[in-house]
């Protein structure tokens, strides 16, 4: 049974429109989440647990839909965004006893050990530590409930590589005990070490759902001295963009083999700039 089933979701603004999202993330997983600012990623989190209430389509959790199973679904999930909101001047320790008594499974002994794990004193208040302190802290909140599916918004915008790391790490550590994971990023070379999966989403639409390896592993990257003249070599370059030496452009890897074009692997990176560009 997946731990979280996306079917269908749209919700329409006046100006945006989030069409028909559906994906799945599968137990012991790593999903990540990518698309540009304004694409989708946000707001699709947040109506997975009913932040913004979608218009259509159906978000189930571990074989319920979250309509008429919110409790239940909330003691087996933990939300982490990015942008972390505490009182500011409670000691952890106050904020900890609020938060656990909303949840049937608290364990305690989990909790100091995550606690420990994270470096993290209960003396301090949220004011006093960095961001990615704040980060680690909510995860422990989350995991101490024994949270078997994660959904992260952007937790590791702002962290320096160091605390980056070591998040991914316990990232990965957590999917190897079962945990499922959903996180939005931009810093694409975090999926590319973690991620078992990504799903694209570009102008509120899903544009891919793959294996990480496999999304940016169908094109390779093209640099040329100038736009070329050639009518084949120019309708099969993808994004070309500018650059100080001439210009990049993805080609599909049948093409570059096919037209014996200079090429190299592409990254996660520049499979997303030059597919946005061409989009």
């Amino acid at each position: 049974m997946n731990p979280l089933e996306v079917s269908g979701l749209t919700k329409k603004y006046p100006s945006f429109l989030l069409d028909d999202v559906s994906f799945q993330v599968r137990p012991g997983e790593i999903m990540g989440f990518i698309g540009r600012n304004g694409a989708g990623k946000t707001t699709t989190l947040k109506c997975l647990t009913d932040m913004v209430h979608p218009d259509k389509g159906e978000v189930c959790f571990f074989g319920m839909p979250f309509s008429g199973n919110q409790r239940a679904v909330k003691q087996r999930i933990g939300f982490v965004s990015g942008a972390v909101d505490f009182y500011m001047r409670k000691k952890l320790s106050a904020i900890t006893d609020v938060t656990r008594r909303f949840y049937e499974n608290w364990d305690e002994a989990a909790y100091r050990r995550w606690m420990e794990r994270f470096s993290l004193d209960e003396r301090k208040t949220p004011a006093a530590l960095s961001q990615g302190m704040k980060i680690k802290y909510c995860l422990a909140l989350a995991l101490s409930h024994r949270a078997e599916l994660l959904i992260l918004d952007e937790p590791t915008s702002g962290l320096d590589p160091v605390s980056r790391s070591d998040l991914l790490e316990n990232f990965l550590m957590l999917a190897k005990e079962g945990v499922s994971i959903l996180f939005s990023t931009h810093i694409t070379s975090d999926l590319e070490r973690c991620a078992h999966r990504i799903a694209y989403i570009r102008s509120g639409r899903i544009q891919a759902v793959c294996k990480t390896e496999e999304f940016a592993g169908e094109y390779r990257l093209v640099s040329l001295p100038e736009t070329p003249q050639d009518g084949p070599v120019k309708a099969a370059l993808i994004g070309p963009r500018l650059e100080k030496t001439g210009l990049s452009a993805l080609v599909r890897r049948e093409d570059a083999q096919r037209l014996g074009l200079p090429c190299v692997p592409c990254d996660l990176e520049n499979a997303m700039i030059h597919l946005e560009k061409e989009a």
